[in-house]
């Protein structure tokens, strides 16, 4: 088959890609990269206006004219490569906003994209309009959007997400659903929003390429070290003030049994390298499920902090613990970062779990081969 990904944000697409090419077929992975993320693609699709004084002229025509000139750079750019973007058995979105064009320029692309290729699926894997739909119902217990729900003057800190609700990216939306072969969901957090759509297929895990990500056992030969890697855009959408409360806490409670490592915002694959010594990492306060941060640090066997509700054990039907479920609550990471400092062997444990976990449900080449199930039967 012939395989055409759109967008890229977690490193899904990137180790999609090697599943499928590992199971002999062609790939071409378009994206801009996300940003300081900087993650690999064939063919870089990003605009231009990224440094201060550019930022400003971009927004400052926007302003005066209502032109966004960085998406139709992006626009222009899918026309210019339009010939690599033909005759694919199989084109697949990363997200609504697949290109991070505005909706009627992502929907001009999308028309053309229809035309000359066979199939179209998006996946649900970061924030929509349907997972968002839920979320501003308040129909999760919390989720990312709680600290709005709870303090309406976090606005700007949500102005992204709640794009996706107005009328523009609810066309863009609804355009996707009426004219794509389905919808995958990559975890719980928007597996459980789509489930009795008529468009959803089902969830397949986000892959994790094992062979790439190497499995050291810990040892604990003197303090316990604690990585927390922040994204400084989305400080408050992570939870990250829970974690940082909960760490202060911490230092004092057991400072001299505990090395703390905190970073702010760097590039993938300085990310990566920087938590190799590290025995706990802490990802994310609002999620039921693992991001794909949290499952690469469990397939190298660190014990993580992430989301891993009841909801996920039941999908998996879990026999044992794979990572540390943690809540919008400081006393409650503070006692569950107590209880792994205080019990070690625990740490050790936990750490076989993940990596077993990974190998068991998350393998690159397993997964690969579930999406092409979905491609066919659909």
């Amino acid at each position: 088959m012939r395989i055409l990904l759109v967008g890229e944000y977690s490193r899904l697409h990137n180790s999609l890609k090697e599943g499928l090419i590992a199971l002999g077929h062609e790939v071409l992975l378009i994206g801009n990269g996300d940003g300081f993320k900087n993650y690999p693609v064939d063919i870089r699709l990003d605009h231009s206006f990224h440094g201060k004084i550019l930022k400003k002229i971009k927004v400052g025509l926007y302003k005066l004219t209502s032109i966004d000139i960085g998406s139709w750079e992006i626009y222009l750019k899918t026309l210019l490569i339009n010939k690599k973007l033909k005759g694919f058995d199989v084109v697949q979105l990363i997200n609504e906003s697949s290109i991070k064009a505005t909706p009627k320029l992502e929907i001009k692309f999308l028309k053309r994209i229809l035309k000359q290729n066979k199939k179209l699926f998006l996946l649900s894997c970061g924030i929509d309009h349907q997972c968002m739909k839920y979320m501003m119902e308040g129909k999760f217990e919390y989720s990312i959007m709680s600290p709005y729900l709870e303090d309406k003057s976090l606005f700007e800190h949500y102005k992204f997400q709640l794009q996706y609700l107005n009328e523009d990216y609810t066309k863009l939306h609804d355009f996707i659903y009426n004219n794509s072969n389905g919808v995958i969901a990559s975890d719980m957090d928007y597996h459980i929003p789509l489930l009795d759509n008529k468009h959803y297929l089902g969830l397949i895990p986000n892959p994790i390429n094992i062979k790439k990500i190497e499995y050291t056992p810990l040892k604990i030969e003197g303090k316990i070290k604690i990585f927390h890697g922040v994204n400084t855009k989305a400080v408050i959408k992570k939870g990250n003030q829970y974690f940082d409360e909960a760490l202060k806490i911490i230092e004092k409670k057991y400072g001299d049994k505990v090395e703390i490592k905190t970073t702010y915002s760097i590039p993938y694959n300085e990310y990566i390298k920087l938590y190799d010594e590290c025995h706990i990492l802490l990802d994310q306060i609002y999620g039921y499920d693992q991001g794909y941060n949290a499952l690469e640090a469990m397939a190298k066997g660190k014990v993580v902090l992430t989301g891993a509700e009841k909801e996920f054990e039941k999908f998996y039907d879990l026999k044992h613990q794979v990572a540390v479920n943690v809540k919008p609550d400081v006393n409650q990471v503070v006692e569950v970062l107590s209880n792994l400092i205080e019990n070690p062997e625990k740490i050790l444990e936990l750490s076989k779990n993940a990596r077993g976990f990974i190998e068991e449900h998350h393998n690159f080449i397993d997964i690969a081969k579930k999406y092409i199930n979905h491609w066919q039967k659909s």
